[in-house]
């Protein structure tokens, strides 16, 4: 089962443009050390930073036409700052790698499970007929 670890910082939505040259060497030693804990168990799939939405943009659409509104976001409550892409055997075991990242009193992590292609009825894996394709040309073109 893959699962999505969701970073979202508190204050995050309000970030100027060049939060990340604010990062403390400290805190991120030890979220590197959370990281590599991940790897070493051979259960981490991807993960990254986002800057913040200050240098973000959304895209919404209103009858067929797309419409691009340039960060930060007003109506904007709490936003992802990152995320980690794991694989595990549970939910459970999801919380506990979740449960032991070295977040702040101000930091959240929401975990997602992925939606696989099997969790899908036959009618709309049959609509997304070549997404098995998709993917693996997705992962060929993506290694160096």
């Amino acid at each position: 089962m893959r699962f999505m670890l969701l970073m979202i910082p508190r204050g995050y939505e309000n970030a100027a443009p060049d939060a990340v040259q604010t990062l403390d060497a400290e805190r991120v030693a030890q979220m590197m050390k959370f990281n590599e804990d991940l790897q070493k168990a051979g259960v981490l799939l991807a993960l990254d930073g986002l800057h913040p939405p200050s240098m973000g943009a959304r895209v919404s659409f209103k009858d067929g036409l797309a419409s691009i509104t340039d960060g930060p976001f007003a109506e904007a409550k709490e936003v992802v700052g990152g995320y980690w892409m794991i694989q595990v055997k549970s939910r459970d075991e999801a919380l506990a790698w979740a449960s032991r990242c070295p977040a702040s009193d101000d930091e959240v992590i929401e975990v997602r499970q992925v939606q696989e292609f099997a969790d899908f009825t036959p009618e709309v894996q049959q609509a997304a007929g070549g997404y098995a394709d998709m993917l693996a040309q997705s992962a060929n073109a993506a290694k160096p």
